[in-house]
């Protein structure tokens, strides 16, 4: 499996946030982007993620799954957690599973291995930062998919956190995936390379 962009532009609200960008990462990849704040780091993922569209260039995914595109095959964690207060950490976990057509692991496994299986039946709307983070984290787990796009994936997370993060990411390079993260602290990762964006303002 490869994804690759060429000669890639991104045009926001007028402003040109970078311009003839090429990047590849094959299974085992992972690819750290890095930035000043406002260099682009967000918007990128979102361009694979297929939640943007480049002002020029293309991304491509080759030897992926058949008849499946690009975005079925990824996950994107973003900044925001998706998560119902009045519904309880499993059951907010439940509905992904769903959503996501989860298959390998179930709900309640994949909060074990974030760390908030004990946590299952509080309403979500009493989770800290740090806990929220986890859950996000566990959504990438109910439905396994070849890509992860992170964008600041270790932000709230305590040093427990971090660590179980990097094993489930090293888990994922092994299995052959791919991850793209976007980040300002170091994730760990050996052997991962750096995408930087932008000059310093």
């Amino acid at each position: 499996m490869r994804l690759s962009g060429r000669d890639l532009a991104c045009i926001r609200g007028g402003r040109e946030v970078f311009a003839g960008l090429d990047f590849a990462a094959e299974s085992g990849d992972a690819l750290v982007v890095t930035g000043h704040n406002g260099a682009g780091k967000t918007t990128f993922l979102r361009l694979i993620a297929g939640l943007l569209e480049p002002a020029q260039g293309r991304i491509e995914l080759s030897d992926g799954a058949p008849d499946t595109g690009l975005p079925e095959q990824a996950h994107y964690l973003g900044h925001r957690d998706a998560l119902k207060p009045a519904l309880t950490v499993l059951e907010n976990l439940q509905f992904w599973y769903a959503f996501l057509g989860g298959r390998d692991a179930s709900a309640a496994s994949a909060l074990e291995m974030v760390g908030l299986g004990g946590l299952a039946n509080l309403p979500a709307g009493y989770l800290s930062a740090g806990q929220r983070r986890r859950f996000s984290v566990a959504r990438l787990l109910v439905a396994p998919r070849p890509i992860w796009l992170l964008d600041e994936p270790s932000a709230a997370l305590d040093s427990a956190g971090q660590e179980r993060l990097l094993g489930l990411m090293q888990a994922q390079l092994a299995g052959g995936g791919i991850i793209v993260a976007a980040t300002h602290a170091p994730l760990g990762l050996t052997g991962a390379r750096e995408l930087r964006l932008g000059a310093a303002p």
